[in-house]
């Protein structure tokens, strides 16, 4: 048996074409983006399974852990056997298991036995996971215990509502399935996300009917036998193979990916050029521009609202823990609310307080000499989550930290302005309307062009610590972020001159 043909957790979600290509061409390495986000799991797993429990505190609690290595295991197949054996010792923690059969494999980060001897032993399969797997809710619990007395304290119905990730739910699946082949299983699997303390619980049996159908959907005979984009594909290993079969073949996912083309292709309309030549409107005109560069149509004259006093903001976020850095623009200076230290309560807090106090005060000052005021954020989504989140969090806790009715008050207001609604309410483009297409068409160019938001993540790791490396990680952050606030600056002034340049639909 050869284990790189085997289906992984991965190999179910998004592009199925991905599994045929990793089949055929094994050789193919990673992109950078991809081992970057290997290298912040195997840091998160690291961190987790420093938690976990490594002796009992009661001689009446049986406590043995098999450690069988780190995951993912060099030699699956033979960790694969020595899973078995440890199980068949009836050891109550067996961190780095691994399951695998002529289908698929699955590495397990720790099986905590739930029988109290090995007679009437069942296994429960516990999962680090890189998503946010639970949220504090008010009506809702989950069932969860600390992560360092898994399988030592029974769990506890906390007061979180669970999220369902996909992928998760697979390897829960996938785990499950062998130890019920096997005569082990619980019925219940663990997963432990950003929070790495807390572990929550879920009924492995509702998994199963998805993962037979995502299974029957990677056997052979259903697999694609050509590429389509996606929108995985910018970070995939293996575009440089597929985009020259789909430029070969005009697709139509060049410039509609994924499901976006659907509608086209139920109409016999397979090719960029098809959808073109059937002079469709809006969709073949903008065909058109993606077959010619052009990254922006405007639909008539440009509006943007102004005011006399304006502010630009922009907010970085470490995954779903929490915003460290709040940067803002003000009459030609970077203004930045950072925090380096790891977040939290203490930290976090003041770091949000202070920018909070300050955006306030040049609104208040603004008001208190007659003039009008605005706070401008490229997409809002994001800041006016981690408004309302750090208020949730850490309001009456911290000095100048609003309520949340502050502020939703604010964020609801007429002076808190998404400038990506009214470049989408002004533009249309092939390309899409992110901040990085629309604000080089303004003239603007980022100081480090090739920096993003996973980008972003990976400097955060870095900067958190105290060597040279993570100074320079805390430049390049303060940059990015200073380039993102005055690239709103310039997208809006740009839209004040009714964007020249730009064609009209």
């Amino acid at each position: 048996m050869r284990v790189e043909k085997q289906v992984r957790a991965s190999d179910l979600v998004g592009c199925r074409y991905r599994l045929v290509q990793r089949r055929n061409h094994p050789e193919a390495p990673r992109t950078d983006a991809a081992q970057a986000r290997a290298e912040r799991y195997d840091a998160a797993r690291e961190a987790v399974w420093e938690k976990f429990p490594r002796k009992s505190d009661s001689r009446r609690t049986p406590f043995r852990r098999i450690d069988l290595g780190p995951l993912p295991a060099p030699d699956p197949w033979l960790r694969s056997l020595e899973t078995l054996e440890a199980l068949a010792t009836g050891a109550t923690h067996i961190t780095g298991a691994v399951f695998a059969n002529e289908q698929w494999i699955v590495g397990v980060d720790m099986l905590v036995r739930a029988g109290a001897s090995t007679s009437d032993a069942a296994y429960t399969p516990v999962m680090v996971s890189s998503h946010r797997v639970a949220r504090k809710h008010d009506k809702a619990t989950t069932p969860g215990v600390p992560t360092h007395r898994l399988g030592l304290s029974k769990p506890l119905e906390l007061g979180y509502k669970a999220r369902h990730h996909v992928l998760d739910g697979y390897h829960l699946a996938m785990a499950a399935r062998a130890l019920d082949d096997l005569g082990l299983n619980s019925g219940r699997g663990g997963l432990v996300g950003q929070d790495r303390n807390l572990t929550f619980f879920s009924d492995t049996a509702s998994y199963q009917d998805t993962l037979d159908k995502a299974l029957e959907a990677v056997e052979l005979h259903n697999l694609p036998t050509q590429p389509r984009r996606v929108k995985e594909c910018a970070s995939c290993r293996f575009w440089p193979l597929c985009q020259p079969e789909l430029e070969a073949m005009d697709d139509i996912s060049l410039f509609l990916p994924g499901d976006r083309a659907r509608p086209y292709r139920e109409r016999g309309i397979d090719t960029v050029q098809g959808l073109i030549d059937a002079s469709l409107g809006l969709p073949s005109q903008l065909a058109a521009a993606w077959r010619d560069g052009t990254v922006l149509l405007a639909r008539g004259d440009v509006t943007v609202p102004r005011a006399d006093v304006e502010i630009d903001l922009d907010m970085e976020a470490y995954l779903d823990q929490g915003a460290y850095l709040w940067g803002a623009w003000l009459d030609g200076t970077y203004y930045d609310f950072v925090t380096w230290e790891a977040l939290g309560p203490k930290a976090e807090a003041h770091n949000f307080a202070r920018m909070w106090t300050w955006l306030m005060q040049q609104r208040d000052q603004a008001h208190a000499a007659g003039k009008t005021f605005a706070a401008y954020c490229y997409s809002a989504h994001g800041e006016n989550h981690w408004m309302r989140m750090s208020a949730q969090r850490f309001a009456g806790h911290t000095p100048g930290v609003p309520s949340v009715e502050e502020v939703d008050a604010f964020i609801n207001s007429a002076e808190w302005v998404d400038l990506f609604a009214h470049v989408k309410a002004n533009f249309v483009g092939p390309y899409g309307l992110s901040l990085k297409t629309v604000a080089p068409q303004a003239g603007f160019h980022w100081e480090q062009g090739d920096f993003d938001g996973e980008e972003s993540v990976n400097a955060r790791r870095v900067a958190i610590g105290h060597d040279d490396e993570a100074l320079r990680a805390r430049e390049m952050l303060l940059t990015y972020n200073a380039d993102d606030v005055q690239a709103t600056a310039a997208v809006r002034e740009w839209m004040s001159n009714n964007a020249p340049n730009v064609p009209r639909l």
